[in-house]
């Protein structure tokens, strides 16, 4: 009996010591929290958000209390809601990533883990905006960079500089550039060879690029949105073109009899734009029959759209620019004036090219501008800041303010 007892006893024993060791759930090579971590960011990076969600979620299966995961699931949460437009499911995934964040707080426990939290804070409200939110963003950046850390103990981040070019991108989403331009001068002042040297070379030039298109004219609100995407849609030049150089006024001016002018109007309201927040911009360049942005066929549909997320390439760009030029001056002699040449300056714009004669027109009086390689890049998008440039040069040419 006493020793039935001792192995009772014992067995109790063993059991209890075994659930006070914590039992590791993911035991092979690769299979732990700061690979799929690192493998995660990697993902997010890349906009792969669903990817990284996963590799996030099996880190902190790994370890649960891993705090930079939950960074992680907070930064891809932020990055669903800002690309969402139904304010209901904005708002769920808004959350998610508060609480995400929240909980990437309290469980920083050394200088890497605040590092990575406060870096995650930056990229979290620059996703989000909200109320204050450079302001938050701003506290963030410098508890970052206020932190006594060594950087080889930031596994993704790999320097304090990262916190620099967050910051830079969170200024350029505020649309104040010239803080953003500071920040990314500050991320390659920080070493030579840095992981975010790169892309902070790359955000810089944007940058300065932005604030050359901008420099001696006010851009509003529409313009500043505009100025900082990679490329242009069809709505947004409609919406450039009306909102910044105030062309219905312009053309207006030029249409003497009043009765004409009140007769004029858009033929149809296309059905693709009737929701479309720049609805009344693309309806006055409709109106005003701006070759370039009309309507067009679409095969699918059998009807006329007006495609406003289509972007804008640079041959487009220089043919609805000249457009606008004829239809300010008068002259209508511009729209054939290069027809015949047999050279073209630039070796990517032929002479046959339905663009060759808009091209001419656009760089013989500096608004466009060719690359530094000698080519128009007639077949690639308008970036926003180009956009801005050739809109602030027509108006230098034009004397329009």
């Amino acid at each position: 009996m006493k020793r039935i007892c001792f192995l009772v006893m014992a067995s109790l024993l063993v059991l209890a010591s075994g659930c006070a060791q914590r039992v590791a759930r993911c035991t092979a090579p690769e299979d732990n929290p700061a690979h799929h971590y690192l493998r995660g960011m990697d993902a997010l990076e890349a906009g792969k958000l669903d990817l990284a969600a996963e590799k996030f979620d099996r880190a902190l299966y790994c370890d649960e209390g891993f705090s930079a995961a939950y960074g992680g699931k907070a930064m891809v949460a932020a990055l669903r809601a800002a690309g969402l437009s139904d304010p209901r499911y904005r708002e769920v995934e808004a959350q998610q990533a508060r609480e995400d964040l929240e909980k990437a707080g309290k469980l920083a426990e050394g200088a890497a883990d605040r590092f990575a939290f406060q870096v995650a804070t930056i990229r979290v409200l620059t996703a989000l905006k909200g109320k204050e939110w450079l302001e938050s963003a701003e506290d963030a950046y410098h508890k970052a960079r206020g932190l006594q850390l060594d950087e080889q103990r930031l596994p993704y981040y790999e320097g304090k500089e990262a916190a620099s070019y967050f910051m830079g991108l969170a200024y350029l989403h505020a649309y104040v550039f010239r803080k953003a331009e500071d920040k990314f001068r500050e991320t390659l002042d920080s070493r030579r060879m840095g992981k975010w040297n790169e892309p902070a070379d790359l955000a810089w030039k944007k940058t300065s690029k932005i604030l050359r298109a901008m420099g001696g004219i006010t851009v509003g609100d529409v313009g500043k949105r505009i100025a900082v995407q990679d490329s242009v849609s069809r709505g947004d030049l409609a919406a450039l073109l009306v909102d910044e150089l105030k062309l219905d006024k312009l053309f207006a001016g030029r249409i003497p009899v009043k009765s004409e002018l009140a007769a004029m109007k858009a033929e149809f309201t296309p059905a693709d734009i009737l929701t479309y927040p720049f609805r009344d911009e693309v309806m006055t360049i409709m109106k005003w029959r701006v070759r370039g942005l009309e309507p067009k066929y679409d095969q699918t549909t059998k009807a006329y759209l007006f495609k406003p997320d289509d972007k804008v390439l640079r041959g487009e760009m220089a043919f609805i620019l000249e457009d606008v030029l004829i239809k300010l001056t008068g002259n209508e002699r511009l729209a054939t004036a290069y027809f015949g040449q047999d050279r073209s300056p630039f070796p990517d714009v032929k002479p046959t090219s339905p663009y060759y004669n808009a091209v001419l027109n656009m760089t013989s009086r500096g608004i466009m501008e060719g690359d530094l390689s000698g080519e128009f890049r007639i077949n690639e998008p308008v970036d926003g800041a180009e956009a801005i440039l050739a809109v602030r040069m027509l108006q230098q040419k034009m004397n329009i303010y």
